[in-house]
């Protein structure tokens, strides 16, 4: 349990006691080699090493014999799965262990079940569930520990749901919080999420100031998420600054870190860094093989987005698929029943049993129906810009794709058209986001009365709009 509580406030601490009592091989019982083998898979989590924890931690849960051990298993399983975009079996485990959640008596596996399912459901864009279960972390265990985890998982989802500024109180507090609590990965954490606001309302010296206060613990932690997402918010800053060349070092410095397979928002935002460097000094070359991994990152952060919801709302359908046969077995329990008590009059159990019947036939249909139109309106959010209607990003370079491809084959012609709305910014800061989206429906619907049926017509983002005819 000792070494256990080091996983997170000293991981370097964490990782050396565990190979020290591998090394020293002390006998252990059956109940301690269930634990140990636990560790061994955290271990593996923490160095990102996934595939390698999965066996380990189904073997505790599924023999271990340890309800509370094996309720920890599955919360580290469920974390692993999401990060390892499995988000469907992630989201299964998250139902059970939501299910499992009040017989959990153990206050320490409770608090951990509930930060995995905070962080797991954040994921999945459930920013409310999120911030729900996070409150519930700090009612578990009222102490300065719990308060750090509990609140760097509420601005966790805070910031996912587009609700944090870098002066939202809750930030700073969280900050102090985990500082108090003397857990430097959690502070760093919310310490690289106020950097990243900072960038994003453009103030970029802000940022260098505090990744080079923090910069320190981040090596001496050696935690790769943060070392590579400093390294991207440094290249950021300085982009931001007008400092080209010391950005396009610090973008490479960034993809040196990562594994060329690698594909995280964090790569995306290099790749963005060194696109504009280059394209801004004129080597189009260079720009152009950027902006390539750039489209293929952003690709696959919104196939992974998509992906996420698809899993949560398909999980949701079998829960309320076996939630409706569970149901209609019941229906049908109580009908064999009646035609038992009711054998003398065989007449009237037979109309009852028909109108049973049908009213089973209605609720199946009626289930049928609302699945379709469930996963009809999926499919239109999932291929149309949420504003305008038209098609989005992902779709439109898609489509436009399959286009071409159908077109090189008959030897057709196409033309691609790439529209950017002068002044829009303005627009936006002069009249508001609102008047901005007006403006936007309005381009859109000008756009529209010129195109044929057959035409492609997709927003890229923002004010960029592209045509395919």
């Amino acid at each position: 349990d000792q070494t256990e509580g080091l996983r997170i406030k000293d991981h370097r601490q964490f990782a050396e006691r565990l190979a020290q009592i591998h090394r020293e091989s002390p006998v252990l019982t059956a109940a301690e080699q269930w634990h140990l083998r636990y560790l061994d898979a955290l271990e593996f989590s923490m160095d990102g090493k996934f595939a390698a924890a999965e066996k380990p931690l189904q073997d505790v849960i599924d023999h271990s014999g340890n309800p509370m051990l094996a309720a920890k298993a599955s919360a580290l399983l469920m974390n692993n799965l999401a990060v390892t975009r499995r988000y469907e079996d992630a989201f299964k485990l998250a139902q059970q262990l939501t299910i499992d959640l009040p017989r959990i008596q153990d206050k320490t596996v409770r608090l951990q079940v509930l930060s995995y399912l905070s962080q797991t459901l954040n994921l999945a864009g459930q920013t409310d569930l999120a911030i729900k279960y996070a409150h519930m972390m700090e009612d578990t265990v009222p102490s300065i520990t719990t308060s750090c985890y509990s609140r760097s998982k509420l601005v966790a989802a805070l910031y996912n749901a587009k609700r944090l500024t870098s002066s939202s109180p809750e930030l700073k507090q969280v900050i102090d919080t985990c500082e108090t609590a003397r857990q430097p990965i959690m502070a760093t954490a919310m310490q690289l999420i106020l950097g990243t606001l900072h960038l994003e309302e453009h103030q970029p010296a802000k940022t260098l100031s505090l990744l080079d206060r923090i910069a320190p613990g981040i090596r001496l932690n050696r935690y790769y998420p943060h070392t590579l997402s400093a390294q991207v918010q440094r290249a950021q800053a300085y982009e931001q600054l007008g400092k080209d060349e010391v950005a396009r070092k610090a973008a490479l410095a960034a993809l040196a870190m990562a594994s060329p397979d690698d594909v995280n928002d964090y790569l995306m935002d290099a790749y963005g860094v060194l696109y504009r460097v280059t394209k801004r000094h004129g080597n189009t070359a260079s720009a152009l093989a950027y902006y390539e991994h750039y489209v293929t990152q952003t690709k696959d952060s919104l196939d992974d987005a998509a992906a996420q919801a698809l899993a949560y709302q398909t999980v949701q359908q079998q829960v309320l698929t076996r939630k409706l046969e569970t149901e209609e077995l019941g229906k049908q329990n109580s009908v064999l029943k009646l035609q038992r008590a009711l054998d003398a009059k065989a007449a009237e159990a037979s109309r009852l049993y028909i109108t049973l019947l049908i009213i089973l036939l209605a609720a199946i249909a009626l289930w049928l129906f609302r699945t379709m139109r469930s996963q009809r309106r999926f499919k239109r959010m999932a291929t149309c810009d949420g504003l305008t209607g038209i098609l989005n990003h992902q779709h439109f370079i898609h489509e436009a794709g399959r286009v071409l491809h159908l077109l090189e084959k008959k030897l057709g012609h196409a033309c691609l058209i790439s529209i950017d709305l002068d002044h829009f910014k303005q627009v936006n800061d002069t009249y508001g986001h609102a008047m901005g989206d007006v403006v936007l429906k309005l381009a859109v619907a000008i756009c529209q009365q010129h195109l044929r049926p057959s035409d492609l017509f997709g927003r890229l983002g923002g004010e960029e709009f592209g045509i395919l005819l």
